[in-house]
This record gives structure tokens, C-alpha cells and sequence, in this order.
């Protein structure tokens, strides 16, 4: 079984036992979450597609990490007018693991 899911703005298939990296969200390592943004649903027996999501259905996934990125240069500079700017940029970060796919009917 797989889901389609919408995290940050991003969308992510995701099956049970998979871990996805995605953008920093308002929760602390080791908190349980329950994901509601299932957009498409697929299984041996077919897929459901939501309109925009599937109804009742849901992701329980687990926060296992939750870091920065390594250093991104961002370099400015005109020529020949003595202008350069120099600054780095870290995104944070968190892994979740997906422990179970819910269906709509449970």
C-alpha cells in the first residue's frame, strides 16, 4: 500500500516502514504525528484519488531526526562596481517515519 501525501507544499509517496526527509515542522524528535493530507491512496486492489483529499484516511508517522542542512553559498556580486555580498544559508530539516497507512473506512 502507498499514499500520496502534501507536506510544506511538497507531495511525497510514501509506503509503511519508508523515511522521508522534509521541511522543518512544529514538532519535537520522537512525537507520534498524524498526517490528514492524503491526496491519493493505492493498494493491490486499486487507487483512490481525493478531491483535492481522500476522506478519512491518514498517515501515522514518527519524528526520528531533526537537523539543519549542510552550507549553501549565496554570492552577489556586479562587475566592475566593487559589490559582493557572501552569505550561507542552512534549511532546517526533520526525517519522519511513516508507521501506518490508514484507509478511509477504519
Amino acid at each position: 500500500m502507498f499514499a500520496v501525501l502534501k507536506i510544506g507544499g511538497k507531495q511525497y509517496r510514501v509506503s509503511e516502514g519508508d523515511s522521508i526527509r522534509v521541511e522543518k515542522l512544529p514538532f519535537d524528535k520522537g512525537d507520534k504525528v498524524a498526517l490528514e493530507q492524503v491526496l491519493m491512496l493505492g493498494d493491490e486492489s486499486g487507487v483512490s484519488i481525493g478531491a483535492p483529499v481522500v476522506s478519512n484516511a491518514s498517515v501515522d508517522a514518527t519524528v526520528t531526526d531533526q537537523s539543519k542542512t549542510r552550507t549553501l553559498l549565496v554570492f552577489k556580486k556586479r562587475r566592475r562596481k566593487h559589490f559582493r555580498r557572501k552569505n550561507g544559508h542552512r534549511q532546517h530539516f526533520m526525517v519522519l517515519h511513516i508507521d501506518r497507512i490508514k484507509k478511509g473506512k477504519e
